[in-house]
């Protein structure tokens, strides 16, 4: 079984207003994780998921990929257990 995980990331750049919550929430959904995106008044995107580690870092693969919308310019990455009170998935 894999390890369920909550994943934590500040993502920086040119992520807001591009579309960027839309697309994390698309793939997050695609790869089985729960959890929200939403912006933050500095800029960034803070993306908050649950599910497998190897779904989370599929994920961080996408996100620090060329084919997101916008520009990523940077990520910084927490990881820590999961809490188990994330449903679906949801842009604040």
């Amino acid at each position: 079984m894999s390890d369920v995980v909550r994943l934590t990331a500040w993502v920086r750049g040119r992520v807001q207003g591009v579309g960027f919550r839309w697309w994390t929430r698309a793939r997050a959904l695609e790869l089985g994780l729960v959890g929200w995106a939403r912006n933050t008044d500095d800029g960034r995107v803070e993306v908050v998921v649950e599910g497998p580690r190897e779904a989370g870092v599929k994920l961080l693969e996408l996100i620090k990929g060329c084919d997101t919308p916008g520009r990523v310019d940077g990520v910084v990455e927490r990881w820590s257990e999961a809490r188990g009170s994330l449903r679906g998935f949801v842009e604040r």
